[in-house]
């Protein structure tokens, strides 16, 4: 193999990760933006919602909202919650429900994606419920 041949598939190989760099830095841009939408008007409601019915149940439940992410946090303390927020590090942004508990002397911690690109802006109050109240029944013992 000549070393021009080498150099040419270099610059290829160089030329194209940049692209890909501009691609993914341009998905997530819009996504962070569709993303601040949704969670102001989707998902902060839903998570005052669901408050507001586990404090109907007896369980004490506020929400906060630290940066671009809503979190449900037990009023008991502790570093437990349920939160949603936007993941952009990945190569596909989405949308990310985290929890972490105590069990115990330890934490289990938890996180899976929720929604993907286009679902972000597509995202509704009764999907995020249903996740959140699944990521929940681990606090309701």
């Amino acid at each position: 193999m000549e070393v021009s041949e080498v150099r040419r598939r270099v610059r290829t190989a160089i030329d194209d990760t940049r692209r890909r760099a501009e691609e993914r830095r341009a998905l997530a841009d819009a996504q962070s933006r569709a993303w601040e939408k949704t969670l102001q008007e989707v998902v902060v409601p839903a998570f005052h919602l669901l408050a507001s019915a586990l404090n109907a149940e007896g369980y004490r439940f506020k929400v906060e909202t630290p940066g671009t992410t809503a979190r449900l946090v037990p009023e008991r303390g502790g570093d437990e919650f349920v939160e949603v927020a936007l993941d952009t590090e990945a190569d596909e942004p989405a949308v990310m429900i985290r929890s972490t508990r105590g069990r115990g002397r330890r934490t289990v911690a938890r996180e899976r994606a929720i929604a993907t690109r286009s679902a972000v802006e597509t995202l509704t109050d009764t999907a995020v419920t249903d996740e959140v109240i699944a990521e929940l029944e681990p606090f309701l013992n």
